[in-house]
């Protein structure tokens, strides 16, 4: 039995799903410690000991899934304007480490199978964010869950979006694989939502949830992620709510005793 089916069970068992990801995710691969969506990323991961990684994936011009969270290549790369009209070649010859430091000079932006390979290899969970680029979400979020169904092995990935219609189109393609609604602001109707998309979380800005609204959402037979928390005893008070997962840029703060 797949996540979806344990979680819509949860009315008449009264258990939550089964769920394997560790509580402290490292936002967008090394959070503070490396450059965003990279691969360095996940050698911080492994420093400091963290077996989730959290990072954005988009489709190039040309269909290759990738790493990117901006639509823009400039504030991340020495590429210039949208990302959305770049052929891969072209996107895999930039430099995508020299703006965090020079120690990362000639750092490559990563393809979704590269980035499955260092989970596998460092047995690393994934929170797999599909980040359409502008005109591209049912498209992104199709190819997205079609390649994460194939390229994970092991270690079940966990798929989410701001966008409903980009994950709407990755349950259809990959039902089988877990969701989470991603919300800015968490809206009066969060329920049906989330269970519209067949979801086994939902995940929301750590500054959106409240003790009560969290034991709502756990009664409720769904998992909470929180982002992005950098303050050690925010992180402490969230985790004490029942927060499950826990997304932080401070690797080096956030530390698996500390919770």
């Amino acid at each position: 039995m797949n996540l979806d089916a344990r979680n819509r069970d949860r009315d008449a068992h009264g258990v939550m799903p089964a769920w394997p990801y560790p509580r402290l995710v490292a936002h967008r691969c090394g959070g503070k410690l490396a450059p965003e969506n990279t691969l360095a990323g996940f050698d911080a991961c492994v420093r400091h000991g963290y077996s989730m990684v959290e990072f954005d994936a988009k489709l190039s011009a040309d269909n290759r899934v990738y790493l990117l969270h901006d639509d823009d290549l400039d504030r991340t790369t020495n590429g210039h304007g949208p990302a959305k009209v770049q052929p891969w070649d072209a996107l895999a010859a930039l430099d995508a480490g020299s703006w965090f430091g020079a120690q990362f000079d000639g750092t490559r932006l990563p393809t979704l199978e590269q980035a499955a390979e260092r989970c596998e290899r460092d047995g690393i969970f994934a929170n797999i964010e599909i980040k359409p680029c502008p005109g591209r979400d049912v498209e992104t979020g199709e190819r997205v869950a079609r390649a994460a169904l194939k390229l994970w092995r092991s270690a079940t990935p966990l798929l989410s979006s701001f966008s409903f219609d980009a994950l709407a189109a990755a349950r259809d393609a990959a039902p089988s694989l877990p969701r989470g609604m991603l919300f800015e602001t968490i809206p009066a109707d969060w329920l049906a939502i989330v269970r519209e998309l067949d979801c086994v979380a939902l995940h929301a800005d750590h500054t959106e949830f409240t003790e009560p609204l969290v034991a709502q959402i756990r009664a409720a037979g769904l998992r909470t992620l929180a982002y992005t928390v950098n303050d050690p005893a925010r992180a402490r008070l969230l985790a004490q709510w029942g927060v499950d997962l826990i997304c932080t840029d401070r690797l080096d703060l956030l530390t698996a005793d500390l919770l």
